[in-house]
C-alpha cells in the first residue's frame, strides 16, 4: 500500500503548497515508509484560511438551509462509505490500529457522524421568539460561527477529525482541517470524498503540518473558533492563544480513567470486557480504563484475572482479524511506554505480565500487553497517560474510597462501573467526576456528548451540544406594540 500526494487539498482543489518539505509517513507494523504528503507551513494556512474565510462570507454554504447542507452531508458519507476499506487500512497501517476496531473507528465512523448531523441540522429550531422579561418580544437567533481551525491527534484520526468537521458543516461553518502527520494520508482520502460529494470551494481545506502550521492556525485573524483533541499540554498552550484571541475554544484532552469493578460483579464477564475498555487500539485512546479499582476482598481474584486476559491477547499483524494488539504508532511511542515500564518497577508496582517486547515480532513497535498490581493511586503509572497497553490494578476497602480513588486525578475524562445492579451502578457513576462513565462497559455514541473534567478539557462533542458548539447566538429585539 502505497499513497503519495504532491499538493494540498485547499479551496476545492488540489493545488501546490508553499512549503518544499515532506512528510513521510511511516507503516507501524512494517516501519517501511508507506506514503508522503507535502508538510504544509504558514503560508499554507494562510491560503486555507483565507479560502475557508470566502467560502464562508461569500454565503455559498452558510446562506444554504438546513436541509440543503443536510443534502450534500448525506453524500459526503456516501462517498466516505465507498472508500470505508480504504480508508480503515490505511489507519491501521499508520498507527497500528487493529483492523476490527479500525473498521468501525475510521472506515464507519465518519459517515455515521455525518449522517447524525445532518439529522440534527434538519430539526434543529434555528430562531423562537421567546416573551421578554419587560414588555415585547425576543427574537433568539442561531447563526453559524465562522471559520473553523480543527487539529485531530493521529490515534482515532476519522472518527476525531469528523467528530469537529460534521456538526461544523452543519451548523454553516467552513473548515480548516490539520491532521496528525502520522496519519496524514487518511485525511487526504477524506479530501477525495468531500470532492467528490460535491462541497462547495473552500467548505473543507485539509493541510498536514506540524508545530509550524498548528501554531499558524491557532492564531490566525481569520479563524473564529478553535476545536483540538490531543495532549493536555498542547491544549494548555491552544487555550492560552485563545483566550488571549477572545477565541471560542473546544478541548479534548487527556485521559487517566478508572474502571470500578464492585464486589457483586461477575468477574470473569467483567476482565472479557475490560479486554476492549482497557485495552483499546493497544491502549493509544485517551478512554482507556487504564486504572483498574478491585475490591481488596477479592482483589487477587481481579488481579488474576486480569492478567490472565491480557497474556491470552494476540499480538501480532495489525491486519490480521485475529490480532488484539498491533504496534504502537512509532518507535518514540514505544519509548516513552518502555520508560513508563520502568518508572512502575521503580515505584514497587510488581509486573503481573508484559512488560517487554513480543518475541518473534522484530519489526514493527510492538509491545505486550502489560499489568501492574500492588500498585497505588499515587504511583506515577496511575497518575499520568501512559498512551500505551499499560493498566494498574488498585484495591479499595468500600465504595465510598472507590470514588475517592476514581476522582483523585488530575484528569477527569472517562470510566466505567461493574455490578450485577444496574440502579447501584449508576448511582456511583454520578459521583464520578468525568464526563462520561460507562455501566458494565463503555462505548462510544453519536447523541453522548463527550469531553471532560478538569485537565480533561474544555466543550462537549457529540450528541445535540456538539452541534451547538458551532454556532453564535443573537438577540432581536423586536418593537412593542
Amino acid at each position: 500500500m502505497s499513497h503519495d500526494y504532491t499538493s494540498l487539498f485547499i479551496d476545492g482543489r488540489w493545488i501546490a503548497p508553499h512549503s518544499t518539505d515532506v512528510n513521510t509517513v511511516i507503516n507501524a507494523t512494517t516501519e517501511e515508509a508507506m506514503g508522503r504528503t507535502p508538510l504544509g507551513d504558514a503560508a499554507d494556512v494562510d491560503a486555507a484560511v483565507a479560502a475557508a474565510r470566502r467560502a464562508f462570507d461569500d454565503g455559498r454554504w452558510s446562506d444554504l438551509t438546513p436541509g440543503e447542507r443536510a443534502d450534500v452531508l448525506g453524500r459526503f458519507a456516501d462517498e466516505l462509505e465507498k472508500r470505508a476499506g480504504l480508508i480503515a487500512e490505511t489507519v491501521t497501517a499508520e498507527n497500528g490500529m487493529p483492523i476490527t476496531l479500525s473498521a468501525g473507528a475510521n472506515g464507519l465512523s465518519g459517515a455515521s457522524l455525518l449522517r447524525y448531523n445532518a439529522g440534527l441540522i434538519r430539526s434543529l429550531p434555528l430562531e423562537e421568539v421567546r416573551p421578554g422579561f419587560l414588555p415585547g418580544e425576543i427574537l433568539v437567533r442561531r447563526e453559524p460561527l465562522g471559520v473553523v481551525a480543527a487539529l485531530v491527534p493521529w490515534n482515532y484520526p476519522q472518527a476525531l477529525a469528523m467528530m469537529k468537521v460534521a456538526p461544523a458543516l452543519a451548523a454553516g461553518c467552513t473548515v480548516v482541517l490539520k491532521p496528525a502527520l502520522e496519519t496524514a494520508l487518511d485525511a487526504n482520502i477524506m479530501a477525495e470524498a468531500a470532492a467528490a460529494a460535491g462541497l462547495p470551494a473552500g467548505v473543507l481545506n485539509v493541510v498536514p503540518g506540524g508545530v509550524e502550521a498548528g501554531e499558524a492556525l491557532v492564531a490566525h485573524p481569520g479563524v473564529d473558533k478553535v476545536s483540538f483533541t490531543g495532549s493536555t499540554a498542547t491544549g494548555r498552550i491552544i487555550g492560552a492563544t485563545a483566550g488571549r484571541l477572545l477565541r471560542p475554544v473546544t478541548l479534548e484532552l487527556g485521559g487517566k480513567s478508572a474502571a470500578v469493578i464492585l464486589e457483586d460483579a461477575d468477574i470473569d464477564t467483567a476482565v472479557a470486557d475490560l479486554a476492549r475498555v482497557s485495552f483499546p487500539n493497544n491502549g493509544q485512546t485517551c478512554t482507556a480504563n487504564t486504572r483498574v479499582l478491585a475490591p481488596a476482598h477479592r482483589y487477587t481474584e481481579v488481579l488474576d484475572a486480569i492478567t490472565d486476559m491480557a497474556r491470552s491477547m494476540t499480538v501480532g499483524d495489525p491486519l490480521d482479524p485475529a490480532t488484539a494488539i498491533g504496534p504502537v504508532v512509532s518507535a518514540r511511542q514505544r519509548e516513552r511506554i518502555e520508560g513508563y515500564i520502568t518508572t512502575g518497577r521503580g515505584e514497587g508496582a510488581r509486573l503481573t505480565t508484559g512488560g517487554g517486547r513480543p518475541a518473534g515480532l522484530d519489526r514493527g513497535w510492538f509491545l505486550q500487553p502489560t499489568v501492574f498490581g500492588d500498585a497505588s493511586n499515587d504511583m506515577v503509572i496511575a497518575r499520568e497517560e501512559i498512551f500505551g497497553p499499560v493498566i494498574a490494578v488498585i484495591p479499595f476497602r468500600d465504595e465510598d474510597e472507590a470514588v475517592a480513588l476514581a476522582n483523585d486525578s488530575e484528569y477527569g475524562l472517562a470510566g466505567s462501573v461493574w455490578t450485577a445492579d444496574t440502579e447501584r451502578g449508576t448511582a456511583l457513576a454520578r459521583r464520578i467526576r468525568t464526563g462520561t462513565v460507562g455501566i458494565n462497559g463503555y462505548r462510544m455514541d453519536n447523541a453522548a456528548p463527550f469531553g471532560g473534567y478538569k485537565a480533561s478539557g474544555l466543550g462537549r462533542e457529540n450528541g445535540v451540544e456538539g452541534l451547538l458548539a458551532y454556532f453564535q447566538v443573537k438577540s432581536v429585539l423586536l418593537p412593542t406594540a
